[in-house]
């Protein structure tokens, strides 16, 4: 089979892979010709002193000597340049056929040693050839045994069994094929393999120039925290140079200090690098990476720049919003006081008068709300212990009687600390809890409060029996002035996310059936 074929589909690395083989086969043939170069010189030296030609001494030498210069001239690299690669293996081939038959006929014919030796020469073949030249060669070696003894036969009267010399000829096809087919077989996993290791060289290549541009910085380290691979980011960030075979400890002691105490999976946390810059940093073990550990640098001063950019937009949504909201109880209010002053009779004085407090106290709620926004940045979280607080904060939520109390069913185990700024946490249960009483039953323990420790965290679940939260509100359901309340101002959920993420937390929907379940996810330790 043509190399062209055996290479054919296997992909883009194909020219490479075939020059490999080129490349391959050359090699052979060159140990090929070595092995001929040696035999060719043994038949000649010791030739008769190991009882060949004793039929024909001459025959024998000459022959020898004709087949040792016939390989001298053919294993020369000229030889292949002038003739082509694939000429000279044919020609080489035919020749180590003719020659071994003759010295076959010089010596005891098919009973001597030398078929065993042809069959040798035709699994090089095998080897070195080109898809049906195999076949000749092992038909040709065919020929000129049967012919031999044949020959044989007819001049000396003692030719071998024909059985015998049919099983070698038999032999001869056997070995030709099985190397031709174990010759491809490798010279085709060799081509895959090469293949694919181009592939494999050109994905690296790419994986590394992604490295190298990335805006955060990547550092590779071994079993023994040595620097296995950085990227000019991190290097730029730790104000060092990261050498591949350092160790962590002395291009950057304090970041290696802050790895000694990481573990992989933690949250990134930030330390004050070598060159001044705040850094935020991760750490990663991938089961794949056989006991490396990939850090993950950030610079916090790039971070909290988008983030600005980010409180900036949602800073022009929400005054955009609160103009929008404002107007209206003011118009409310404006009007209420003109009709006020024109109004003579107590009843409707009494209901312009509620209308002006219930406007002036949404304003006064909108105000709150976002007064309470601005304070998200101050945030001073330490361990509350879970149960206390969570008591505290439903003696002062529940004023209106033990029937408003019995509505709330609390779980928290005593000893569950969360690690939140009091007032903040004081303010997100009171937003959760407000909007689940609103919309709970009257029955007991229509609102469920539990806590419980998960991985490290601890989680604080509020869920209600009311209604839920429809499937067409669930992407604005934390979106600033988003309200289904008449009442509402749309800020509540929205401030709570707020506060939850400025003291590391998290603030989820847990979406199932029933009525609606938030989830309160933080630290239990500042």
């Amino acid at each position: 089979m043509p190399v062209a074929a055996v290479a054919e589909g296997v992909g883009p690395g194909a020219d490479i892979a075939l020059a490999s083989a080129d490349v391959a086969r050359r090699t052979s043939l060159r140990y090929f010709n070595i092995f001929r170069l040696v035999m060719a010189a043994v038949f000649v030296v010791f030739g008769r002193s190991m009882g060949l030609g004793d039929e024909a001494p001459l025959m024998f030498v000459v022959v020898a000597v004709g087949y040792l210069l016939a390989v001298l001239a053919l294993g020369f690299p000229d030889a292949t340049r002038r003739l082509g690669f694939d000429r000279v293996v044919t020609l080489q081939m035919v020749i180590d056929i003719v020659a071994l038959t003759l010295l076959m006929h010089a010596s005891s014919g098919v009973n001597g040693g030398l078929p065993t030796l042809l069959m040798v020469l035709l699994a090089g073949g095998g080897l070195v050839g080109q898809g049906q030249w195999v076949l000749f060669y092992a038909a040709l070696a065919t020929v000129a045994v049967l012919t031999e003894n044949g020959i044989r036969a007819l001049s000396v009267g003692q030719a071998t069994d024909f059985f015998v010399a049919g099983m070698v000829c038999i032999g001869f096809f056997g070995v030709a094929l099985m190397a031709r087919l174990l010759a491809r077989r490798a010279l085709t996993n060799e081509m895959l393999a090469r293949t694919r290791g181009a592939d494999l060289a050109k994905q690296q290549a790419i994986n590394e120039r992604i490295i190298e541009d990335m805006p955060d910085g990547v550092i590779v380290l071994d079993a023994a925290a040595c620097v296995r691979q950085a990227n000019p980011q991190a290097a730029r960030l730790l104000g060092c140079a990261l050498v591949d075979g350092v160790p962590l400890v002395r291009a950057a002691p304090g970041l290696a200090g802050e790895l000694a105490s990481a573990r992989a999976g933690d949250e990134a946390r930030q330390y004050q690098s070598e060159s001044g810059k705040a850094v935020r940093y991760r750490v990663v073990i991938p089961s794949e990476a056989g006991g490396d550990t990939l850090v993950y640098l950030q610079d916090m001063a790039q971070i909290q720049a988008q983030a600005q950019q980010i409180k900036l937009a949602a800073l022009g949504r929400l005054t955009a919003g609160i103009a929008h909201e404002i107007r209206n109880p003011l118009t409310a209010v404006s009007h209420a006081a003109e009709l006020l002053r024109e109004e003579k009779r107590a009843e409707s004085q009494i209901r312009l008068t509620r209308i002006i407090n219930d406007n002036a106290q949404r304003i006064e709620q909108l105000v709150r709300d976002v007064l309470s926004l601005g304070r998200r940045d101050r945030a001073h979280p330490e361990a509350l212990p879970l149960a206390d607080f969570v008591r505290e904060f439903l003696d002062e939520f529940t004023l209106h009687g033990e029937a408003e109390k019995a509505q709330i069913a609390v779980t928290v185990p005593a000893g569950l600390t969360l690690a939140f700024d009091r007032a903040h946490l004081h303010q997100i249960l009171w937003n959760l809890l407000g909007n689940a009483r609103r919309y709970a039953s009257a029955r007991a323990g229509a609102i469920t409060v539990h806590a419980e420790a998960r991985d490290g965290r601890t989680e604080v679940h509020i869920a209600d029996d009311g209604p839920g939260i429809g499937a067409t509100h669930l992407g604005q359901l934390f979106e600033p002035f988003f309200t289904t309340h008449a009442k509402g101002t749309g800020l509540g959920l929205y401030i709570a996310r707020e506060l939850a993420e400025a003291n590391r937390a998290s603030l989820n929907l847990i979406e199932g059936e029933g009525g609606a379940h938030f989830c309160l996810s933080g630290m239990s330790e500042p």
